[in-house]
């Protein structure tokens, strides 16, 4: 059996740290614990009321029902607002923890501006899509779940930031754009849309026959009350607006509330087929309305046929 002998010298060295380390311990439970208790539980506190108030705009923006616009403005609010909140007061409990420990931190925070300056050098498109995300928010440009395009995309906006605008289109592909991307901006969720759809009809029709039809079938879309709340002005029917050929344009112009276009627009088709079909006014580029030439015979001129019904 080996047995240790530690001169008296060094066992006192050790007992010396044994005392220093026991007396660290005791004031570090005694004094900074405590304050780090606090400082901890003062964070989540003020992170639940935040999370509190957040809940509680998207609340309102849920109850929201007749007035979209100020939903979706409830719902980029509430995001923007407990980002910003989180960000802040995990810097500020991050100081105070500094601060506990007696690091001083003004000279960090002097080494961060100046490091903050060599990164702004190489970073300005950061700082443009931050500028770029406040005056989005502050001239109210789009708000989350309004249909938008922008930066060559459309789609519906899932979530606004300072750095970046999320877009999902109608095929589910989300989108990043950083808002200094951003240069035009095009909303089809304010206000009102209009409608417009083009109906191509033969020559062959009557054009107050072909307007009389498109602007009762119109009017039954309006009055329909699928429709009744959404149509809010009376179907227009523009009468002949382009001539190519055989083939005549009639536009029908609804106005409709804002994002409520297509689903107008697939009833108003599907009853101009079924009523173009009942009255017996055919459709522009309508084979059963067309000429063939055939090819010439080398022993006589050429023939010129209808197609009918090929």
């Amino acid at each position: 059996m080996l047995l240790l002998v530690v001169p008296p010298q060094d066992e006192r060295i050790l007992q010396v740290i044994e005392r220093d380390w026991h007396q660290d311990i005791i004031l570090f439970l005694q004094n900074k614990l405590p304050k780090i208790i606090v400082v901890l539980l003062v964070l989540f506190i003020l992170q639940r009321v935040v999370l509190l108030f957040v809940k509680k705009m998207r609340t309102r923006a849920d109850h929201q029902v007749g007035n979209f616009h100020r939903a979706a403005q409830l719902r980029t609010i509430a995001s923007i607002v407990r980002a910003t909140s989180y960000g802040v007061l995990g810097f500020i409990a991050f100081l105070q923890l500094l601060n506990i420990f007696d690091i001083p931190y003004q000279p960090i925070l002097a080494s961060a501006g100046i490091v903050g300056v060599g990164i702004g050098l190489g970073a300005q498109s950061i700082f443009k899509d931050m500028l770029t995300g406040i005056f989005i928010l502050i001239e109210d440009q789009y708000n989350v779940g309004e249909v938008v395009a922008l930066a060559g995309l459309k789609g519906t906006v899932e979530d606004l930031s300072l750095r970046s605008t999320r877009v999902r289109d109608a095929d589910g592909t989300l989108y990043i754009i950083p808002n200094s991307q951003i240069a035009n901006v095009a909303n089809f969720s304010r206000d009102y849309a209009v409608a417009t759809l083009p109906v191509s009809v033969d020559a062959s029709a009557n054009p107050d026959k072909v307007i009389a039809v498109l602007t009762a079938l119109a009017e039954q879309v309006r009055q329909d009350s699928a429709f009744k709340d959404i149509a809010i002005a009376d179907p227009v029917v523009l009468g002949v607006d382009k001539i190519n050929g055989r083939e005549v344009t009639y536009p029908i112009q609804l106005r409709v509330r804002a994002n409520q276009r297509d689903a107008v627009l697939r009833e108003l088709r599907r009853r101009i087929i079924l009523t173009f079909e009942k009255e017996g006014i055919p459709l522009g580029n309508d084979p059963a309305n067309m000429l063939i030439l055939r090819a010439p015979n080398p022993t006589g001129p050429p023939l010129q046929q209808p197609l009918i019904g090929s």
